[in-house]
């Protein structure tokens, strides 16, 4: 089993993990976790525990982490959006078969007013990217 161990651990957080090193080499055999630096996902900051300089190994590793882990959040974030496109269908269907007069009023403003910001936010990013793709030439 040791030999199937990672040589370091990331405890995941609300931001980033707290990073430890992994080791089973001791002569209790135990496996022995020693925290060695904190780490934000948000801003890629690595931050040594205490008076702790991290190896190059340890910096390397702790990067590679880092990749990983923002393009899984990335994936996360889009499945997140597709689940919402289809809450707003269940939405619709809801708000058309099911919603009580009072159901309705309840919910109706909260959602007119999200879902106003969400198309303004939508529009004009998509007219920037249409703007992006105008070199200028038109007018030649």
């Amino acid at each position: 089993m040791p030999g199937d161990l990672p040589d370091y651990y990331f405890r995941t957080r609300e931001n980033g993990a707290t990073v430890f090193r992994v080791d089973t080499a001791n002569r209790q055999r135990r496996i022995d976790m020693e925290q060695i630096a904190t780490v934000n996902v948000n801003n890629g900051q690595i931050r040594a525990q205490g008076e702790r300089t991290l190896s190059p190994a340890d910096t390397a590793a702790i990067r590679a982490w880092l990749e990983r882990r923002a393009a899984v959040l990335a994936r996360r974030t889009l499945d997140d959006i597709h689940r919402a496109i289809d809450h707003l269908n269940l939405t619709a269907q809801w708000a058309q078969s099911r919603a009580s007069d009072a159901d309705l009023e309840e919910v109706t403003d909260p959602l007119l007013m999200a879902m106003h910001d969400l198309r303004s936010v939508l529009v004009r990013r998509k007219a920037d990217r249409l703007g992006a793709g105008d070199t200028g030439d038109a007018a030649d």
